[in-house]
């Protein structure tokens, strides 16, 4: 584990999302992530590994993912990403929010949620 160093929490957040989505995944646990991270995503058991062997086999089905960071929040210990996900570059994808909670330099624990973007709405302010 290196760690963000001078870098801030979001910086890092945003980093460690980036290299996940670009499957260099081994790279972003160790450089960001706690051996014991907790994470919440219910379709995995919480612990670090089991969400980074997800991370890999997600990448190994969609290695063209593509990630658009619209927001970020930073609030002492706790970092919000908020983006545009699509798994593929000819669909529309779904919005992400990721919630981190950092321990020190490293992230402690995770939180996603994310909602498809749909194909009509009549809300003309869009997703983004």
């Amino acid at each position: 584990m290196t760690g963000i160093g001078k870098s801030s929490r979001r910086e890092a957040a945003v980093s460690f999302l980036r290299l996940v989505a670009a499957g260099k995944i081994r790279e972003a646990y160790a450089t960001f992530v706690r051996p014991d991270m907790r994470h919440h995503n219910m379709a995995f058991p919480g612990d670090a590994a089991s969400l980074e062997k997800a991370m890999k086999e997600n990448h190994a089905q969609y290695p063209h993912k593509v990630l658009d960071v619209k927001r970020t929040l930073e609030d002492g210990d706790l970092v919000a990403i908020h983006s545009h996900v699509r798994l593929r570059e000819d669909e529309p994808g779904f919005a992400a929010v990721h919630l981190f909670r950092f321990a020190g330099d490293h992230i402690a624990e995770m939180w996603d949620i994310g909602q498809a973007v749909p194909t009509d709405s009549p809300n003309t302010n869009g997703m983004f």
